[in-house]
């Protein structure tokens, strides 16, 4: 049975997977560069293969039925995507900033825009088509290339926006046939077995403090999809996934207080521009849906 829609409470909860998301990020930021990228990125997906195996022995069926996929290859994609992914954002964690690296990985929603068409096959209006440009003129304006203080860095959060998105649509795209709980089982089972040879290639000593965080960093995640599911379960996701921009301002405090990072004016105007445009495509698509109710 589903839960009964609360679109209030959907949001609260959006707010504060936002929030978690951010701790997330801050704990992956000190552990990347306390450690190294690939060793943070494996025990995390340690972590998430044993919490899914777990969740399909308990489940009807088992581990056949969690691997029982209708789309076995594009599983296998969508969990080497998130790999990439994830270090990709670890990286310029730790050599861009926490702020930078999210004002522009906030981008992703006008790639999601921009390949739903070749991806999924649906139709991209013209205003969605503007957004998108609009949102790209953003971007510009954070990465600032013709200041002399644009970083190659910058690069790899929109490279991991880019990821993120295909992983987006083709997870949508597997729903079609497959569960959700068979996509997530596989995200974690292809991430782990993918990420483990670089893991072990750069494995290197870890205090016991750092032990301690990477612990809450695996707890998390578990905390954060866990309250990103509750908050899906109990509201549209047109009507909530908006109030996800809410990590931009959670991650920047962080960064200010933590790691004393600090805010360039064409880093606000872009990130302003940005997230504008993919507040935009969000309320386009939300009419699209009551629309298609409607009809």
């Amino acid at each position: 049975m589903t839960s009964p829609q609360n679109t209030r409470l959907g949001i609260w909860l959006m707010i504060a997977t936002s929030a978690v998301f951010a701790l997330q990020d801050g704990l992956s930021r000190h552990l990347g560069q306390a450690t190294n990228v690939y060793m943070v990125v494996t025990i995390r997906f340690w972590f998430m293969a044993v919490f899914v195996t777990a969740l399909a022995l308990r489940s009807p069926g088992g581990l056949r039925a969690a691997f029982a996929s209708a789309h076995p290859v594009i599983q296998t994609a969508r969990g080497l995507l998130l790999i990439a992914e994830i270090c990709l954002m670890v990286v310029a964690f730790v050599k861009l900033g926490l702020i930078e690296t999210h004002a522009v990985f906030a981008s992703y929603p006008l790639l999601v825009s921009m390949l739903s068409g070749p991806i999924l096959g649906e139709k991209v209006g013209w205003r969605r088509w503007m957004a998108v440009g609009v949102g790209f003129l953003g971007m510009l304006v954070i990465l600032n290339p013709g200041g002399g203080v644009f970083s190659v860095w910058a690069l790899f959060p929109f490279a991991a926006a880019l990821m993120f998105a295909v992983y987006g649509l083709l997870t949508r795209y597997v729903a079609r046939r497959d569960k959700a709980s068979i996509s997530f089982f596989w995200t974690g089972i292809v991430g782990a077995v993918g990420i483990t040879p670089f893991g072990l290639l750069h494995w290197q000593p870890m205090s016991a403090g750092d032990w301690g965080l990477m612990a809450l960093l695996c707890c998390t995640a578990l905390l954060g999809h866990g309250l990103l599911i509750k908050a899906y379960d109990l509201a549209e996701a047109s009507a909530i996934q908006p109030f996800a921009y809410f990590q931009l301002p959670f991650v920047s405090l962080l960064g200010f207080l933590l790691f004393s990072e600090t805010l360039r004016l064409n880093v606000v105007l872009g990130a302003a521009i940005v997230v504008g445009a993919g507040l935009f495509t969000l309320w386009r698509q939300r009419l699209r849906e009551k629309q298609g109710r409607a009809g």
